[in-house]
């Protein structure tokens, strides 16, 4: 089974109408800046309100628009690959599309955290047990994997298929962190991690990278 995992940046103005988001296999979003409300389908009335670094799951159908602030949010979907975006506003873009692979009778989670790097912190070489869509918040990294190397800077994705080895060296002056979504097996629920060390060396070595969860929830169908 294939799907798409899209990764959309949407701007709000302060306390806008809000805008209806279909329902889809799974969304997450995550507020960078801001406030963002969530509204009931039914009565058009606030029923939470977001700030700054949070985030929500909202696979379901689901309202929303700015907050007593306007904001800026990172909108990730598991859609087929056949839907149309739902934009937000007029200033909501994709800032990445990734392809995704499902096997027949596999269970799968959505995880969405943050990782935060200090100056010159990294990520020594490692896999993870599923794909996901990273999105740069602060600072600078760069991301060697399969030979190559590509550097980010805030509000630039990058896609990580999990089987393949990465190592991340983040910016050397300043802190650096990015938020993301990535598909695991159901096994991991409960915020186990999904990471495995390549070298054998690297286990017992410190780690630099912290991680702030937000969601982590079985998918409840596949597209």
């Amino acid at each position: 089974m294939s799907a798409e995992l899209r990764l959309l940046l949407d701007r709000l103005e302060a306390k806008c109408d809000p805008v209806r988001l279909p329902a889809v296999a799974a969304r997450a979003i995550y507020v960078v800046d801001g406030s963002l409300a969530l509204f009931n389908a039914g009565t058009r009335t606030t029923h939470a309100t977001l700030g700054a670094n949070s985030a929500v799951s909202a696979g379901l159908e689901t309202w929303i628009g700015g907050g007593s602030q306007s904001a800026l949010a990172l909108r990730w979907e598991l859609v087929n690959p056949d839907a149309e975006d739902a934009p937000v506003s007029v200033a909501s873009r994709r800032l990445l599309v990734a392809p995704m692979t499902f096997n027949a009778g596999q269970e799968y989670l959505l995880r969405c955290d943050r990782v935060d790097f200090p100056p010159g912190g990294e990520a020594l070489t490692h896999t993870h047990q599923g794909g996901g869509t990273r999105c740069l918040l602060l600072g600078s990294i760069r991301i060697e994997t399969l030979g190559k190397s590509h550097a980010y800077e805030p509000m630039s994705a990058w896609f990580e298929a999990g089987p393949d080895p990465v190592y991340a060296a983040a910016d050397a002056s300043k802190p650096s962190a990015f938020a993301r979504v990535m598909i695991l097996p159901k096994a991991l629920l409960g915020g186990q991690s999904s990471i495995s060390y390549v070298k054998p060396e690297d286990l017992a070595k410190p780690k630099s990278q912290r991680y702030q969860l937000f969601i982590d929830e079985p998918i409840r169908r596949v597209p």
